[in-house]
């Protein structure tokens, strides 16, 4: 079933976030999981060790022509069509979505915070817009919600430093620190330095975080608590490395599985 195809994609790509979503009623759930199947093929190819570029913009080239009415004879970008059309996604976020995909082909180093966002805007703020979409939230809805996928992306850069240095990646600016790469010998070089930073960091998060869970007054009970269960588990990911910012070198925090179904219990009795 397609269902299935897209549930394995997603389940190999973000486990906090599926374990959460599938906690959606089964109709949201559904979409969700057509949603993330299509962003995480597409991350795929650029992520791959090596890249692979011609597969990404041949991906590229069948969701256009898929968007423009002609079925691309793929199940995951023609039901990602389909639902762009059903849910009056703008054309415009994907668009905004590949063209950081791209990004990650050919752009290694983001130096300030704008160049960052910018990358943000299209890799998670329209993840966020989509997922409001889906749950068909009033538009005032969508500020918040863009603002909670650039919190979330931004918990990932940190915790998957150790895995972007091997990619040769660095998505966190370095403005304001004096470390001159994130590499794990200079941050046990300068251990209070690096400290610092990615605590300042993780601050900066917070405050994203803050402003994002405004919108959770939009979201009906039934899907507020799946995506308020996703959002600690970040929070849960962003403090276990406040306390110990080294730890990103050590290991990759990810809530587990009874953790992320304790949390969401915890969030349904509270309502």
């Amino acid at each position: 079933m397609v269902h299935e195809q897209h549930q394995a994609i997603f389940k190999a790509g973000s486990r906090t976030y599926y374990h959460s979503s599938r906690f959606f009623p089964k109709e949201i759930r559904d979409e969700v999981f057509i949603l993330y199947g299509f962003v995480r093929v597409a991350d795929n190819f650029v992520d791959a060790l090596p890249q692979n570029p011609e597969g990404f913009y041949e991906f590229c080239r069948l969701y256009r022509r898929a968007a423009a009415g002609h079925p691309a004879d793929d199940p995951i970008i023609d039901s990602f069509a389909a639902l762009q059309q059903r849910k009056q996604f703008d054309p415009q976020w994907t668009e905004a979505f590949l063209l950081s995909m791209e990004m990650d082909l050919h752009t290694s180093q983001y130096e300030t915070l704008d160049e960052t966002l910018k990358y943000i805007y299209g890799s998670a703020e329209t993840i966020g817009l989509y997922m409001a979409a889906v749950m068909e939230l009033p538009q005032q809805a969508r500020q918040y919600a863009a603002l909670l996928g650039r919190a979330m992306q931004y918990i990932n850069f940190i915790r998957d430093i150790d895995e972007d240095n091997r990619l040769r990646r660095r998505y966190l600016p370095l403005e304001g620190t004096e470390l001159p790469d994130l590499d794990e010998r200079t941050a046990r070089r300068y251990p209070e330095e690096f400290c610092r930073y990615i605590r300042r960091e993780i601050r900066r998060y917070y405050q994203w975080q803050q402003q994002a869970e405004i919108g959770y007054s939009f979201i009906p009970k039934s899907c507020r608590i799946p995506i308020q269960t996703a959002s600690d588990m970040y929070k849960w990911t962003a403090d276990t490395i406040y306390r110990q910012p080294l730890t990103v070198f050590s290991k990759k925090i990810k809530p587990s599985k009874p953790r992320v179904i304790s949390r969401f219990l915890s969030n349904f009795l509270r309502g």
